[in-house]
């Protein structure tokens, strides 16, 4: 076995099939160069066994996650999600989920609320919450119980409508060789508009005037000026602060997830209570049948947000379920969110928060000069974001000296900064609409035809 044919993509992340990534790259066009694999399945933990997250009618009958009454009643819950419509108040049922909260609209109202709201009585039982919460609308803790119940459904109905998309075991894709197709098929972009990547650019400083403007970046003696960066938080450490850390294992192995119907991709997720933890754990399994390892081959992640000083202790309830493994590595590493005034630097940060922001992972970190890039190109402007926020290639587009926006330059094969826990980019492409929005003034249109994307045939 050669490392070498390992496409270890260290961002351990799928993508929702109906979700804003992918809507993202079809609004850029470089859904040409790549090709995606619907994932065999999701799964979810519960007293310590492995249960498939139903797919169809017939897996939901059969499954073991629910009793046959408490399947009724989580019936009428789901038939509620899928015809609600924001706009349309008659789907409402006089709930204004502006207002209700998650654990309201799922729980049995009694009282007051009761007579306020006049909600129908599900009366899911706890385990139903916390699969409905963690498996289907993927908060990976418990605040979102407290809070409108909005985005909860809107959560659910993503989660529904990937599950549609290609009519597969799950609602994820993943590209053929990995997520390092991304970068790449952007490079192949760029070429046909007179791009130029520059490679394994190391010391690389950036440049501020007088008034704390950025006015340019510099490496190996030569500064690239421009008016704005975008950049991870490695690169400005006095601009950024902690807000905590994640632990990973990365496993090679011979051999399927057990218990997981021989899937060759697969997602686990191990929600927080079922672990007496703060937060969610997450499995990410993929294999040869993505073209990322050699044929018999599987690649895991655990990851978690580490809550002690001990990866291999906290993440062992994940790495117990993948049964024997050839290698396994552990890491921690920080996550951090800008302090910065972007508006008076123009230095544009990502940000790593874990339950409402992703974070970006530096892996194969490429250059790219580019020129008047706001007023050339729309697809630009967040062709230069997706690759580095969720944690691929940040670059910049070459068309001169002078640039508009500059992305950063930095080593290859850096070691590896930080991206959430999560194993779906729903959390981290939020921040490549943010910074989007921040940098040109626009708010990003994702109204487009999702059949522009494709699924490799098995």
């Amino acid at each position: 076995m050669f490392y070498d044919e390992f496409m270890l993509n260290f961002v351990s992340q799928f993508m929702m099939a109906n979700g804003s990534l992918v809507r993202i790259l079809i609004h850029t066009g470089v859904t040409k160069y790549l090709n995606f694999k619907a994932v065999d399945g999701s799964y979810v933990y519960k007293k310590k066994k492995i249960y498939k997250v139903p797919a169809t009618d017939v897996e939901a009958l059969k499954s073991p996650l629910m009793g046959l009454f408490e399947k009724r009643r989580a019936r009428k819950f789901f038939i509620y999600v899928q015809d609600y419509d924001e706009n349309d108040p008659k789907s409402h049922e006089k709930l204004d989920l502006n207002k209700v909260t998650a654990k309201e609209l799922i729980s049995c109202f009694t009282g007051p609320v009761l007579l306020i709201f006049q909600c129908r009585k599900y009366g899911l039982e706890d385990d139903t919450i916390d699969f409905i919460g963690h498996a289907l609308a993927l908060h990976n803790e418990d605040s979102y119980l407290a809070q409108p119940a909005l985005n909860f459904v809107k959560r659910m109905k993503l989660y529904a409508e990937s599950l549609a998309r290609f009519q597969g075991g799950s609602p994820y894709i993943y590209p053929l060789y990995g997520l390092g197709e991304l970068p790449q098929a952007f490079a192949r972009l760029s070429a046909v508009y007179g791009g130029t990547y520059m490679l394994n650019k190391p010391e690389c400083k950036v440049e501020f005037d007088g008034d704390g403007k950025v006015i340019g970046v510099t490496s190996e003696g030569e500064t690239a000026k421009c008016n704005k960066v975008v950049c991870d938080p490695s690169y400005l450490s006095d601009k950024v602060k902690k807000v905590g850390k994640v632990a990973r294992a990365v496993c090679v192995m011979s051999h399927p997830i057990p218990d997981t119907n021989d899937s060759h991709s697969a997602q686990v997720i191990l929600p927080q209570k079922q672990l007496g933890r703060k937060s969610d754990m997450y499995v990410f399994c993929c294999s040869y049948a993505h073209n990322v390892a050699p044929k018999g081959k599987y690649i895991a992640f655990v990851s978690a947000e580490a809550e002690t000083d001990n990866p291999e202790q906290e993440l062992k309830p994940g790495v117990d379920l993948l049964g024997s493994v050839d290698e396994i590595f552990y890491d921690t590493y920080d996550r951090y969110v800008p302090t910065n005034d972007h508006q008076a630097d123009n230095c544009f940060i990502s940000a790593e928060e874990g339950g409402s922001h992703g974070g970006s992972e530096s892996l194969w970190e490429v250059d790219v000069y580019w020129d008047e890039c706001l007023e050339v190109l729309s697809w630009w402007e967040i062709g230069l974001l997706i690759p580095f926020v969720v944690g691929l290639s940040p670059y910049r587009l070459s068309r001169g000296s002078r640039c508009d926006l500059i992305g950063p330059i930095c080593p290859c094969m850096k070691s590896l900064a930080s991206y959430d826990s999560t194993t779906h980019f729903e959390t981290t492409v939020i921040d490549v609409m943010e910074m989007y929005t921040k940098i040109t003034g626009k708010v990003l249109d994702l109204s487009v035809d999702l059949s522009a994307a494709s699924a490799a045939e098995e």
